[in-house]
């Protein structure tokens, strides 16, 4: 199964920079090191997005669940940096009432 409006999903660019891609914020400095580690940091956002999108576009979701706040998917797939790749988990979410998909959090698999 595809990810729901995979072509049109909403990925916060802040949340990235802010937190996924911040090598000093609390928790999320622990996942950039890692994605450091294959080519991505707050100087290249806009690639790590893309990379997201892939993802979105083309995995197949391993897990649904529901939730109060809505449905939930796991897309697993390749992070491909510039300088590696790893393999990642991403996790969307698609609130109730809304019809849009929007990136909740990427870990490493």
């Amino acid at each position: 199964m595809k990810l729901p409006g995979a072509d049109a999903v909403s990925i916060d660019a802040q949340k990235v920079r802010g937190y996924l891609l911040s090598r000093t914020h609390p928790l999320g400095r622990f996942k950039a090191r890692v994605f450091a580690a294959i080519g991505f940091d707050e100087s290249n956002v806009q690639a790590f997005v893309s990379a997201l999108r892939s993802i979105a576009a083309g995995g197949e979701v391993e897990e649904v669940e529901d939730t109060e706040f809505g449905r939930k998917y796991t897309v697993p797939g390749d992070l491909r940096g510039s300088t590696g790749s790893l393999q990642v988990v991403t996790v969307w979410i698609q609130e109730t009432g809304q019809e849009g998909v929007r990136l909740i959090t990427v870990r490493p698999r």
